[in-house]
């Protein structure tokens, strides 16, 4: 898997190396100035780009991206920009609001839409996809080598230089990913299952071999009633659930009643759409951090 995504970087390189520089180019001397949605995403970006990236999070470390309301300091932001980054699929729709009424017109890339290989999950609704692929190390793997790819084409000058950044970066990830596998594999199997705040990690889940058991509500800012709280305590009694895991940025009233009625641990300090304070500055710190919380009340 790690050889596979390294080639495909270098292909990328081959590919723009003698084209025409498309829409959105900047002076060969200068950094690519862009604008994303999350830290997370920001890091994704340095990490691959390199310094030839200048990036610039609208929503801050803690704050949730589903529900943020751009202020007029992002508007200038977005004015000034060569490249948006957002992830899509409903997580981030908000960015092409302020797109158009601040933008000059830089193109948008979205990491998580037509992503090959992918295969999508339900939403909160009939007709939505999730939008959390990030938490899944292999699919953001996927998210770092489209970024590598638009910033080649767009800086073609430094496109060599990005292609080894970016290879660097995928080896690191693949390494990470391994390390997941091994973390989760210490727990016994009839354990690996757990509730949620919101449906953050189901992809994570996937790739890894755990059950996400429920959530506590469909979506941020909007509270389940008394029926479902029910229905989900039950659930946790009868599978015998030991975890009840929320994000850092979210209250947790709801979480702390559900782990009083069920006798399960809460752990309300995972990250997922935001990076945190030290040690969690980076995707990598993030996964390794949530994985360390997961095992340690799973095991």
């Amino acid at each position: 898997m790690r050889r596979f995504l390294v080639t495909i970087l270098l292909l990328v390189v081959a590919a723009c190396g003698g084209g025409s520089v498309p829409t959105g180019a900047v002076d060969p001397g200068g950094q690519l100035n862009l604008v994303t949605t999350s830290t997370v995403f920001a890091d994704l970006i340095r990490n691959v780009g390199g310094d030839r990236v200048a990036v610039t999070s609208l929503v801050p470390r803690g704050v949730d991206v589903h529900t943020y309301q751009a202020t007029p300091v992002d508007l200038r932001a977005v004015a000034s920009a060569d490249l948006f980054v957002m992830n899509g699929l409903g997580l981030d729709d908000w960015l092409e609001k302020t797109i158009r009424s601040a933008s000059n017109g830089a193109p948008i890339v979205k990491l998580a839409v037509d992503l090959e290989g992918v295969v999508l999950l339900p939403g909160e609704t009939p007709a939505a996809q999730n939008p959390h692929l990030w938490m899944d190390v292999a699919y953001a793997t996927l998210y770092a080598t489209r970024i590598a790819a638009r910033l080649q084409e767009m800086d073609t000058t430094h496109a060599a230089q990005i292609a080894v950044t970016s290879a660097a970066y995928v080896e690191q990830l693949a390494d990470l990913d391994v390390w997941v596998r091994e973390q989760i594999g210490t727990v016994p199997a009839g354990d690996r299952q757990f509730v949620m705040f919101h449906d953050a990690l189901p992809y994570f889940a996937r790739a890894y071999g755990l059950t996400v058991v429920g959530v506590a509500v469909e979506a941020p800012g909007q509270d389940p009633s008394a029926g479902e709280i029910a229905a989900l305590i039950d659930a946790i009694r009868a599978t015998g659930v030991k975890a009840i895991f929320s994000e850092d940025q979210f209250p947790t009233t709801l979480v702390d009643q559900i782990g009083r009625e069920t006798g399960a641990t809460v752990e309300a300090d995972l990250f997922t759409d935001s990076l945190g304070d030290d040690p969690i500055t980076s995707y990598e710190a993030l996964i390794r951090w949530n994985v360390e919380q997961i095992v340690t009340a799973l095991r």
